[in-house]
């Protein structure tokens, strides 16, 4: 997980396309969420994504199992 979270603390993402084209595997939802998956598919990262200030805010990190019971959109 720390290479995800160095990646993303550089990136500077202004949409969601150009983070899509960066991380193919990145899911966009609705809300300015978007979910990573992380330690080869083990576990998931939630973010809200602020793209004006370059922001993220880590919502929910679990694995798979745990990610299917939560309300992802509204966390």
């Amino acid at each position: 997980m720390t290479e995800w979270y160095n990646f993303c603390a550089t990136a500077k993402w202004s949409t969601p396309h150009k983070l899509k084209a960066d991380l193919r595997n990145a899911s966009i939802l609705k809300n300015n969420r978007v979910v990573f998956n992380v330690c080869g598919n083990k576990y998931r990262i939630v973010v809200l994504v602020d793209y004006i200030r370059h922001g993220m805010l880590i919502r929910f990190v679990g694995t798979h199992k745990e990610y299917e019971i939560e309300d992802i959109e509204n966390i």
